[in-house]
């Protein structure tokens, strides 16, 4: 794989016994990670994909052991947010920066299948300017939650408060609490995971615990056991990878409650109606103001599907 100056990427690839027969297009979404299926199709339609140095403009071509196929991707380009009025759950705004409850199914920022209705879009239509550092889709935002996943998160509306928070981030002194259930008995009650979080070698979707991964940290304590075999936990991340708490939990053989990525299999004794989503909520933050100085911390509430379900567990015998 090589770089090329207008930041397009280059791959030369060989397929395999086992790729024969097989299309093309399934061949680059499976060993180009950075693909998907209906984006690897598209390269057929600019010359993007040369085998045994020809043009190949067949996505349905069929492969033959020992093809050599060459492919250029373009730098993908973002489309820059547009403004939507869509109410935010604001704990907490200032000249510098906004403290937001973000409830569950509000996607953070534009991507492919949510261009529309996420934070990103709400921030846009309340503030009059944002921090630009994260780019035009991703406009003040220093630190991401999953759709699923309720509370806290912080935007900044200027770089001088994202590049300060940014470093609190990197430096672990941004402080990030999450109330999580999670399914079994974890034991023993309070724990240190430190385990490299990664895309998942062949599951496009998911992040795994694999050799090469990204540092990651979670640490947990345990709030209460639930008689149907459920743990109340505190989480505190200390790194922040994608999905980080629910990969790490599934690691230990205790997936995050409903869900339906890392643990679908173990909801079957819940009612269908907290089967999704998943019971994580960013229950608190704590920073130091990047103008004042001043350490400000925040508590929400999860929400209320989330304190049904608690309800429903600690009423079971």
């Amino acid at each position: 794989m090589t770089g090329r100056p207008d930041k397009s990427t280059a791959y030369t690839l060989t397929a395999g016994p086992q790729w024969s027969g097989k299309r093309i297009d399934l061949f680059l979404a499976d060993q180009i990670k950075e693909l998907t299926r209906s984006r690897a199709q598209k390269l057929f339609d600019t010359e993007a994909v040369r085998i045994n140095d020809h043009f190949c403009r067949s996505k349905n071509y069929r492969l033959q052991e020992g093809d050599r196929i060459k492919v250029i991707i373009p730098e993908a380009i973002e489309a820059e947010a547009q403004p939507e009025a869509i109410a935010l759950d604001i704990i907490y705004e200032d000249q510098d920066l906004l403290v937001i409850n973000k409830p569950r199914g509000m996607v953070v920022h534009p991507a492919p299948g949510h261009s529309e209705g996420t934070l990103v879009n709400a921030l846009l239509s309340h503030c009059s300017d944002l921090s630009g550092i994260g780019g035009v889709i991703r406009p003040g935002i220093v630190h991401r939650l999953d759709k699923d996943t309720s509370g806290l998160l912080i935007a900044a509306k200027n770089d001088f408060a994202h590049t300060a928070l940014a470093r609190q981030l990197k430096e672990r002194t941004l402080k990030r609490e999450y109330l999580a259930l999670v399914c079994g008995r974890i034991e023993p009650k309070a724990g240190k995971i430190e385990a490299p979080v990664g895309r998942h070698p062949r599951h496009r979707k998911k992040m795994a615990v694999v050799a090469g991964g990204r540092e990651a940290v979670t640490r947990y304590r345990v709030i209460r056991y639930y008689r149907r075999e459920y743990s109340l936990l505190r989480v505190r991340l200390e790194t922040g990878r994608t999905h980080q708490i629910r990969v790490h939990m599934a690691y230990l053989g205790h997936p995050v409650a409903a869900d339906q990525l890392y643990g679908k299999e173990r909801c079957a004794n819940l009612p269908e109606k907290y089967r999704e989503p998943q019971a994580l909520h960013a229950r608190k933050l704590s920073f130091v103001h990047p103008r004042s100085g001043s350490e400000l911390q925040f508590t929400v509430s999860p929400p209320p599907l989330f304190k049904e379900l608690l309800h429903w567990l600690h009423s079971q015998k």
